[in-house]
């Protein structure tokens, strides 16, 4: 089947998405991304829709930065307008692909939504599935699961419409469309476990995202009938025992990180749940909040304070809704939490991980106009407290659905 079938009957699995679309689509330059652009490009022409292109340069090859410029006018060139974001910063050691690819979704998914843009497509294909699977599978049990069709990150949502493509197909597009691309020599590094998957040739069949869905489904629905998301960054559990993958996933969101603790350590706890300190989450018994568990963000763990301005992000976990006026820190309440106990019913363990503003002299502000949205929420479905206000005011909670 062409590839333009292909990715149009993927969108329609992944939509609607109303009858002018409009994608962010992430590029690198490289042959997939680039004919990704084209394919968005020529779907929401057809439509009266519009497509962005967001080109990463990480800043760690000397051509770089020459690349996507390059990379934009060939796009610009044919009709899609297109953005350069440049990264800064990412360490030269072993972590390097990681902390690229975590800074590489951070920085898309910031510009796709400052833009207006609501779904960004990603440029993964069967190859990069079935690597990924391969590369899952070494790691225990739960690996051969591959990347999702589709996930949310903070307010936009990531689909992979070529999941179903080989990349052969995708040049030989390119080709047809006269179209040039990128070679990135890391593609061919070994001293990255992907590339050393790659030529060794052990990728598996592109089964990954169908049994990642079926998996992320299964943990929406244990987590709908078990779990209670409150907006002010905690859950209730009332479970002796939980899913490894819904427990992980749990622990993901309530952290404001972008990914679950490792599986073994996860399945250790979820068999038989105990007091435990885990991913920066603190497990304990519920007491007075009800039967089960609770669990909240470790306070120790929270990040730095952030200054105080409208659409400020702190911890991974909260937005800044207002501009609070000059001067002022977003952090942590932590030991102030005990000043407040009497005018609330949350647990200590609960409010010293909520955010607070600070005034240049070191006083609480109130209220805090915060919004709960972690990075990433629960599953790739909706939870009730992804997406509501809460504030606090004089140390008393009060939700705010939006």
């Amino acid at each position: 089947m062409p590839v333009r079938h292909v990715f149009t009957e993927a969108l329609a699995q992944l939509g609607p998405f109303g009858a002018e679309p409009r994608f962010a689509v992430a590029v690198s330059g490289g042959a997939d991304s680039t004919a990704l652009a084209l394919l968005a490009h020529e779907f929401c022409a057809a439509r009266g829709g519009h497509v962005l292109a967001l080109i990463v340069d990480h800043g760690l090859r000397a051509d770089s930065a020459a690349e996507a410029v390059v990379t934009a006018r060939r796009l610009e060139a044919r009709g899609i307008a297109a953005h350069v974001l440049t990264l800064s910063g990412l360490p030269r050691d072993a972590g390097l692909q990681e902390a690229a690819r975590a800074a590489r979704y951070v920085a898309l998914a910031q510009a796709a939504f400052a833009a207006g843009y609501l779904h960004l497509l990603l440029g993964h294909h069967a190859a990069d599935q079935a690597e990924t699977v391969a590369m899952r599978a070494r790691r225990g049990p739960g690996g051969a699961e591959g990347m999702a069709a589709w996930s949310a990150r903070n307010q936009v949502l990531l689909l992979r419409p070529l999941l179903g493509v080989q990349p052969g197909a995708l040049r030989d597009y390119l080709r047809q469309q006269g179209m040039d691309w990128v070679e990135d020599p890391s593609n061919q590094a070994d001293k990255f476990e992907r590339v050393r998957i790659r030529q060794a040739g052990q990728g598996l069949p592109p089964m990954g995202a169908e049994a990642r869905a079926a998996r992320e489904m299964e943990d929406a629905a244990f987590l709908a009938r078990h779990a209670q998301i409150h907006p002010e960054g905690f859950a209730l559990l009332d479970a002796g025992s939980a899913p490894p993958s819904a427990l992980g996933a749990l622990i993901r969101t309530l952290s404001g990180t972008l990914y679950p603790p490792r599986q073994e350590r996860v399945a250790a706890l979820a068999g038989r749940l105990r007091p435990a300190t885990l991913g920066g989450v603190r497990l304990l018994p519920a007491g007075r909040l009800g039967p089960g568990w609770l669990l909240a963000r470790e306070s120790a763990a929270c990040a730095p304070a952030v200054t105080a301005i409208q659409g400020a992000r702190w911890d991974g976990r909260f937005t800044l809704l207002a501009e609070p006026g000059g001067g002022d820190n977003l952090g942590a309440l932590g030991v102030d939490a005990e000043k407040f106990r009497r005018y609330n019913d949350l647990p200590s363990v609960v409010l010293r991980a909520m955010p607070a503003l600070r005034g240049a002299d070191g006083n609480i502000r109130f209220p805090v106009p915060v919004w709960f949205s972690p990075a990433v929420p629960v599953t790739a479905y909706p939870f009730t407290a992804y997406g509501q206000f809460i504030c606090a005011d004089m140390g008393k909670r009060c939700r705010i659905p939006i």
